[in-house]
């Protein structure tokens, strides 16, 4: 029997998707012994088990069929006005239900404007480092990436003009607290940049999955959403209240645009899961979403801190971290010549992991960078996981006799 030969049939978009590093990453940090810093997932504890449980009799005992069956592409209608509510209420943006779109996630948001937007060659402007979901998800359809160096304060308005002398198609940004760096925009910045978007024929992407996980400082305005006409807001329950049942949505003022989005995603999966929807509204309708929010920050805060009095007490000085104000991740920034991508093999032989900063960049390797998250894991095993990373950048980074002058600290039994 003659074997397939499946590479001679495989799709151009399909070779041009990179595999997930974050997943390879997962497998290999499997082992329960190793203190993992590398993936994104929110605490389980932040979890409102018990509330959903009671929103899943409910819708069941209330709905019946109809939450088992076929639905609209849009997504739930009751859902979809709670979120333009919402939006309306906290962030006062012009909207109505009609200007929402329910996705399977964040993630399939990125996809289905990748679809609708992108042709082979089309310019795709992304923050330098960005999102490595993001450039997964528009690597399939093989721009031409225009990657902006991040600041501080947000992307370099001076690098961003010269990206813009290009075409292109869209612009994807994550304002706040940045994926991998954990950094937010500045007011000044946004400004800046809407500035330079304003006449601009393109689409801009603010994807906020983090927007909501605020411990520190205030709220700060949208860059597009409500003040630039191209403007599509990303949204998520999936940091808030379950990632598992994978509810996003996309709020997009321009008709025009939702309704090609719409058609994509028919052409997609039909629907987002329909019980997935009518759990997420039950919720919404009998709980204290806010308090809920805000419990989860503030043990976030309690994680952050955590982290990063960890890594002043183990990290040599010549290690660099910035300071999240809020999100699930901090970035750590390595002396020029030293790889993090080198490093993860040691570090996962002290049962320690995280994600080297080579998958948030286009075409660039050895990067002297690594992102770690603190949501997923409690304050002791934060503590203890950081003094195993400080050990190993002491060894590899100062030298092994800078390592033996190092202040020692018990070790914790993970």
């Amino acid at each position: 029997m003659k074997i397939l030969n499946v590479d001679q049939l495989l799709s151009e978009q399909i070779r041009h998707t990179p595999p997930s590093f974050i997943r390879n990453i997962l497998n290999t940090a499997a082992d329960p012994e190793i203190i993992s810093f590398a993936g994104g997932l929110p605490n389980p504890a932040t979890f409102p088990e018990e509330a959903l449980l009671a929103s899943m009799e409910r819708i069941v005992c209330t709905y019946k069929s109809r939450v088992f069956q076929y639905s609209v592409t849009a997504g739930l209608p009751e859902l979809r006005e709670a979120v333009a509510l919402r939006y309306r209420q906290k962030f006062g943006l012009n909207i109505g239900s009609d200007h929402v779109l329910i996705t399977t996630g964040s993630q399939q948001a990125l996809d289905l404007l990748s679809k609708v937007l992108l042709n082979p060659g089309d310019g795709v402007i992304i923050e330098k480092p960005s999102y490595l979901g993001a450039l997964q998800a528009f690597s399939q359809y093989r721009p031409v990436f225009h990657p902006v160096e991040l600041t501080e304060d947000g992307m370099d308005p001076n690098r961003l003009e010269d990206a813009l002398r290009y075409p292109v198609k869209f612009l994807y940004a994550i304002p706040d607290f940045q994926n991998p760096t954990g950094l937010s925009y500045s007011a000044q910045n946004r400004e800046k940049l809407r500035e330079l978007l304003s006449d601009k024929n393109l689409v801009l992407v603010e994807d906020d999955p983090y927007g909501e996980l605020r411990f520190e400082g205030s709220r700060l305005p949208y860059i597009g959403a409500g003040r630039l006409p191209g403007s599509v807001l990303l949204g998520t329950f999936s940091k808030t209240v379950t990632p598992g049942m994978r509810v996003g949505y996309l709020i997009c003022e321009n008709k025009e645009l939702i309704r090609h989005l719409s058609v994509a995603k028919e052409a997609s999966d039909l629907h987002t899961n329909i019980f997935a929807q009518y759990l997420i509204w039950d919720y919404l309708q009998h709980n204290d979403y806010e308090a809920h929010i805000a419990s989860v920050t503030a043990l976030y805060k309690r994680q952050a801190q955590a982290m990063t009095d960890a890594i002043d007490r183990y990290f040599p000085p010549s290690v660099k971290s910035t300071r999240p104000r809020g999100g699930m991740f901090l970035w750590i920034t390595l002396p020029k010549g030293i790889s993090a991508l080198s490093l993860f093999t040691s570090a996962l032989e002290k049962k320690v992991a995280f994600v080297p900063g080579d998958p948030f960049y286009i075409d660039e390797r050895d990067v002297n960078a690594m992102r770690l998250n603190y949501s997923n894991a409690d304050c002791p095993v934060i503590e203890e996981g950081i003094r195993r990373l400080g050990e190993l950048l002491w060894e590899k980074i100062e030298g092994t006799k800078a390592a033996g002058r190092m202040r020692t600290f018990p070790s914790y039994p993970f």
